[in-house]
């Protein structure tokens, strides 16, 4: 339902959890200005130094993208659920649980590459992106809240 206020946080929420494949949640520059290292929400790209090509690293950092994913789809199933608020609310409970394990797991990983490159590298905005999604999640859930105790008023009166 499109004109209520959390269907639009939702939207941004899923918004918010699919940009994160498209930016890099940390990265890793030397002094000449070349990318050495990237890490994606569902990748790691290395610059080989034997070949000098790119190389990608897909295991065990998909699993920051497995729960972006699961993030975007719970707030997009949680829009078609108005009918039934307290689903609503579930859901967005479940989704900031999914959305703080997709910043965790991504902190995580770059510590990890930070400590094992002894150089501080640079976070990327896909690392703040869950941050701003959780923010919208928690907008939506007090509008749902709100529109909850608005119904429960309304049949009170009845």
């Amino acid at each position: 339902m499109l004109q209520r206020i959390q269907t639009v946080f939702l939207m941004l929420v899923a918004l918010f959890m699919l940009l994160t494949f498209f930016f890099p949640l940390w990265t890793l520059v030397d002094e000449d200005g070349q990318i050495l290292n990237q890490l994606f929400t569902l990748k790691l790209t290395q610059l080989s130094a034997e070949t000098g090509e790119l190389v990608d690293i897909f295991y065990p950092y998909s699993l920051v993208a497995t729960f972006a994913v699961a993030s975007a789809t719970i707030a997009i199933v949680e829009i078609t659920k108005f009918k039934n608020r307290l689903v609503q609310m579930k859901m967005g409970a479940l989704n900031s649980l999914f959305m703080a394990a997709t910043m965790g797991i991504g902190v995580y990983f770059a510590t990890d590459l930070i400590k094992l490159y002894g150089s501080s590298g640079k976070y990327g905005i896909a690392l703040f992106l869950p941050a701003a999604a959780m923010i919208c999640n928690v907008m939506a859930n007090r509008f749902i809240r709100k529109d909850d105790r608005l119904v429960k008023s309304v049949d009170r009166i009845r």
